[in-house]
């Protein structure tokens, strides 16, 4: 009897185990997002956390279009750097630290989106060559200033099919096609693609919701 109470507590005991160490699921808050149904959305320059200085802009021209697909009106963002320039700001700190209601009073705006970049670039090591992109944002309501939304994507060009074929020659040798490639080419400006697509598409879980653009606006 004790060893069938001893066996139950112990079945119990890890039930509960890998119960806590399960990872909850995060469900978004989308109430002020949907209250302010944004239709205009000014993107602004990015700041750059990121050791490479073309960050901000590999970063800033990828993600105007899938604000776009998913059914808002995009400031174009040659006409936003154009009139910060004419206002004498020229750093992302700067035009990220103008006020929400002077932004909306400047572009007619109805939200805009701060990003700041976490990682650009491409990572050398003897074996590989990875360009890697990280970015995190946050959708801000220009009239009252309240955050409606906030995000965080990472992509990489790494080939999820490499194996050993050849050995560890083989391996070196790979490594260093692929790091000539990606010092002669831009390879991070795709990635940026990838994590702009991933992080602003609309139509997936703690996504931005469709815009008044999409005949899908207003089901998510």
């Amino acid at each position: 009897m004790l060893k069938h109470l001893v066996k139950a507590t112990l079945i119990a005991s890890l039930a509960a185990l890998a119960t806590g160490c399960a990872a909850p699921v995060v469900n978004r808050d989308y109430t002020a997002y949907k209250q302010s149904r944004p239709r205009a959305i000014l993107v602004l320059p990015p700041v750059n956390d990121s050791p490479e200085v073309n960050g901000p802009n590999g970063v800033l021209s990828q993600m105007t279009y899938p604000l776009a697909e998913a059914g808002y009106y995009v400031v174009p963002v040659a006409l936003m750097t154009e009139t910060f320039k004419q206002n004498g700001l020229s750093t992302a700190n700067d035009i990220q630290a103008v006020s929400p209601a002077k932004l909306r009073e400047i572009f007619g705006a109805d939200a805009a989106l701060y990003t700041t970049v976490k990682r650009y670039g491409v990572r050398y090591s003897v074996l590989d060559s990875v360009a890697e992109v990280e970015v995190q944002t946050k959708l801000v309501d220009l009239k009252s200033g309240q955050e409606l939304w906030a995000g965080s994507a990472a992509a990489n060009n790494a080939n999820s099919n490499n194996n050993n074929a050849g050995g560890l020659v083989g391996m070196l040798i790979n490594a260093a096609i692929k790091q000539i490639v990606n010092s002669a080419t831009d390879a991070t400006y795709p990635v940026a693609g990838m994590a702009s697509n991933q992080l602003l598409s609309a139509g997936h879980a703690n996504g931005v919701l469709y815009g008044p653009r999409s005949p899908q606006y207003g089901t998510d």
